[in-house]
């Protein structure tokens, strides 16, 4: 089989998962998106896409990393969510990912709910849970929404590059 075309699946099969990682918490879906474009060029030892391309999607990359975690912390703050909570949202992302598509989206929520009632230890504590858990439930979704986006304009700049060299 020809290798050139080995890579090529290598570079499809990063991008692929790397799209998923955007959705899924356990993956890193921009950098691994990243890695299989900067393959692909690579492949064709940057004929298509140069440095200029490869710059713009690098600073992507980035800053849709930075911003993913500092949207994550603010998020979290702006609700007044304890430590607990934050280590729930983390479990609850990690338990969900075994429930599907709910559990991706219903996890965070109720791990930073229940990290929270935790944290409280009291009766009371449920309205903090909830608001708790919600505002890191909206946190996650407009973080993946961010993700897709970010990964489909860094796909789009791509094969703009590979058509129009």
């Amino acid at each position: 089989m020809d290798p050139t075309a080995l890579w090529y699946a290598l570079a499809l099969i990063l991008v692929l998962v790397g799209l998923a990682g955007a959705i899924l918490p356990a993956l890193p879906g921009v950098p691994l998106v990243f890695a299989g474009l900067l393959l692909a060029a690579w492949v064709r030892d940057f004929e298509q896409v140069g440095a200029v391309t490869l710059t713009v999607l690098g600073v992507i990359t980035l800053l849709t990393v930075l911003v993913d975690f500092w949207a994550s912390a603010v998020g979290a703050r702006r609700v007044g969510a304890s430590r607990k909570a934050l280590a729930g949202a983390v479990i609850g992302t990690f338990a969900g990912m075994f429930f599907g598509l709910p559990g991706v989206f219903a996890g965070p929520f109720i791990g930073a709910a229940a990290g929270e009632l935790l944290h409280q230890r009291r009766l009371g504590a449920a309205g903090q849970a909830a608001r708790v858990g919600l505002g890191t439930w909206v946190g996650v979704v407009l973080a993946v929404g961010l993700k897709l986006m970010a990964v489909f304009a860094m796909i789009g700049i791509f094969a703009l590059a590979w058509l129009w060299p």
